[in-house]
């Protein structure tokens, strides 16, 4: 008799071979026996039911032999009778290892074949075993021996795996490349927002952006820099100097140009204009130069030309005039003639005469003197003819009486009548 096909178990195309495409990884050998267990349980039934048809034959030809030898018919039916109990015995175990599916088949630890296939007693929901059914299409998140999983919710599960890494799929892509200024929501239903593409892009613009401003600025730290500095010629694109040229001076169009001039010039310049026309701080101070017809301060203050009293600071002739220093020299002279004139006060005219002859000086008429005797202020009409007595004639100032002048008012009736 040949050995019976194993059977083929492959439940909704559970295998537990990863590799090619089975649910099940190396702990789920159990499933993995289960067609051997089932293949040697229906050897078994197979094995029988052959014994139980030989068992049979040889009952038939027992039977024919006991007809044709009546002799032998008390020996064969005997041998038959052993042979047809042996069949019955074969028969029932087969029938067991067929369909038995309350417990295992008696004097054996072996289940049925239907058993193995749908489940029984002893192999529905027992470690390390369970029927070909529940390995294939047992319900999700049910167990199949205590430990393990049917292929179904191992199908299940990958189905959620997948829509999940589907969702993912989507949602990394919404988070990657949906596009520019297009807000998006993931799978949760809930999260919003821009993808990396987006700020990507904004980036750029802002780089862009960045890019310019930097072009600006260094254009702008240029032209801030010539404002500042630059000190031969104009700053470019204007008509403007800079601060140092206004400062210090350096541009032709600047120094000494009319309306311009820089400020070190208009201070301290003192060889020519700051302008083209008028002079620095400095010249209109101490300068000496002829052009500078209104003279400088120090000009009017010690003399004209470089600074001599007697010369004029403008003018000449009638029209001259000096200095300070010139007035007060000629005030200081007016004093000193004045001392020759009036001799201040004295008891007697001899008193007058001898001081004034004392300190140098000649009595010459007209010269005065205050007499505090008589309360006086007395002028010389004739001088002495020489020193000492005779002393000169001195004569006091009257007062003039007015007491015979006409009122106001009547020298005003006198007028309106004449």
């Amino acid at each position: 008799m040949s050995t019976p096909a194993s059977p083929t178990v492959n439940p909704t195309g559970a295998t537990a071979d990863p590799e090619g495409g089975g649910l099940f990884a190396g702990e789920d050998t159990s499933f993995a026996g289960i067609a051997s267990n089932v293949a040697a349980d229906v050897l078994a039934a197979q094995t029988a039911a052959s014994g139980a048809k030989t068992s049979e034959t040889n009952a038939a030809s027992s039977a024919t032999a006991a007809s044709d030898s009546a002799g032998l018919a008390a020996g064969s039916v005997t041998t038959s009778s052993s042979n047809a109990s042996a069949s019955g015995i074969s028969a029932t175990k087969s029938e067991n290892y067929a369909i038995k599916i309350d417990g295992v088949v008696p004097t054996t630890s072996d289940h049925s074949s239907k058993a193995w296939a749908i489940g029984g007693t002893g192999v529905t929901d027992t470690a390390n075993k369970g029927p070909a059914k529940d390995w294939a299409i047992k319900a999700e998140d049910s167990t199949v021996d205590g430990t393990n999983y049917s292929a179904l919710h191992y199908s299940a599960k990958s189905t959620a795996s997948a829509t999940s890494a589907g969702n993912s799929k989507s949602d990394a892509q919404k988070l990657a490349i949906n596009p520019e200024d297009s807000q998006f929501t993931l799978s949760d239903g809930s999260t919003a927002g821009y993808s990396a593409l987006h700020y990507n892009a904004k980036a750029e613009d802002f780089k862009d952006s960045a890019s310019g401003f930097a072009t600006t600025a260094t254009t702008q730290a240029t032209k801030s820099e010539n404002y500042a500095v630059k000190v031969d010629g104009v700053v470019p694109s204007t008509s403007d100097y800079s601060a140092k040229a206004w400062a210090i001076g350096g541009p032709a169009g600047l120094d000494h140009s009319s309306g311009a001039g820089n400020a070190k010039d208009w201070a301290t310049e003192t060889t020519t204009t700051a302008d083209n026309t008028e002079y620095s701080s400095k010249e209109y101070a101490v300068g000496i130069q002829a052009g500078n017809t209104s003279g400088s301060s120090k000009q009017w203050a010690l003399g004209g030309g470089n600074f001599v009293m007697a010369t004029p600071v403008t003018g000449s002739g009638g029209t001259a005039k000096y200095s300070a220093a010139y007035w007060a020299d000629q005030a200081a002279s007016s004093v000193a003639n004045f001392d020759e004139k009036y001799y201040g006060n004295y008891a007697t005219d001899a008193d007058a005469e001898d001081a004034h002859e004392a300190a140098g000086k000649t009595v010459t008429v007209g010269d005065l003197y205050y007499n505090t005797t008589d309360n006086a202020v007395k002028y010389c009409s004739v001088a002495p003819s020489g020193t000492g007595a005779p002393v000169g004639t001195w004569l006091p100032i009257q007062a003039t009486d007015t007491s015979n002048f006409a009122t106001n008012g009547f020298s005003i009736a006198m007028s309106i009548a004449l």
